[in-house]
């Protein structure tokens, strides 16, 4: 029974999916748009961040402790850009993507514009829909986060971040557009790059920030479609419009 129980399950899940999958093909099949369909993902990073952690430690002063000779830590070596879980990873920019896809699963997705279509809403935070964008010879980290910003006051934060360095990162424009039911949001803004981490980001309010009746207006039976475009540009703006 036990085993009965968990294949119905599975099959349950599948079946659900392959719903959420069909209904967003069906919506956007129209507008020549390819849809990915992300599931939700508990973040496991309870622990402080890196990031945090490191510029703490500079503000302390706090070196790393030596033994014959002082360490010497290589400046082209990134931690993992994952903001999942708190990996001990450490590479150079150019295999990030390869770490991210291989150890973590994260899909990636190819094309001047998508659909991430981020389902089951209504989980408690924090969670997390990530997915990577590969557009324009050059991939973006999505990253789609609920998360208590005040106790009891859930909110979502939908930010793009270059896989490369701030430089790099200054020579494109994203755009995230949700639109259901004659209603239009739309934030515009530089991606930031990875190297910034995205929970600083996520602090600085420096992305798109929905509220639960916000995302609730615009989500089709707890899930949420978000259209993606990035183009090249020089302009540094952001705006929120609606």
């Amino acid at each position: 029974m036990l085993f009965f129980t968990q294949c119905f399950g599975a099959v349950l899940d599948l079946i659900h999916l392959r719903f959420q999958h069909y209904k967003a093909k069906r919506v956007f099949s129209a507008a020549g748009q390819l849809v990915c369909v992300v599931n939700p993902t508990h973040s496991l990073k309870y622990a402080p961040t890196r990031c945090a952690a490191a510029q703490t430690s500079a503000e302390q002063g706090i070196l790393s402790p030596c033994h014959h000779h002082e360490a010497v830590h290589d400046p082209q070596l990134v931690p993992c850009t994952c903001p999942l879980f708190s990996c001990p990873w450490e590479g150079h920019l150019e295999v990030v993507v390869s770490h991210l896809r291989q150890t973590h699963r994260i899909n990636i997705l190819q094309g001047a514009e998508i659909v991430f279509l981020a389902t089951d809403m209504h989980l408690p935070a924090p969670t997390d829909w990530i997915i990577m964008h590969s557009c324009l010879g050059h991939q973006f980290l999505l990253v789609l986060r609920k998360q208590e910003k005040y106790e009891g006051h859930p909110q979502f934060f939908a930010t793009m971040m270059l896989i490369g360095t701030p430089t790099q990162a200054d020579n494109f424009t994203y755009r995230l557009e949700l639109n259901r039911n004659q209603r239009r949001l739309k934030w515009e803004a530089t991606p930031r790059s990875v190297l910034e981490c995205v929970d600083s980001v996520i602090s600085d309010g420096d992305c798109l920030v929905l509220n639960t009746s916000l995302a609730q207006l615009f989500s089709d039976n707890g899930s949420l479609a978000i259209g993606i475009a990035i183009t090249t540009s020089k302009v540094h703006n952001a705006e929120a419009e609606i």
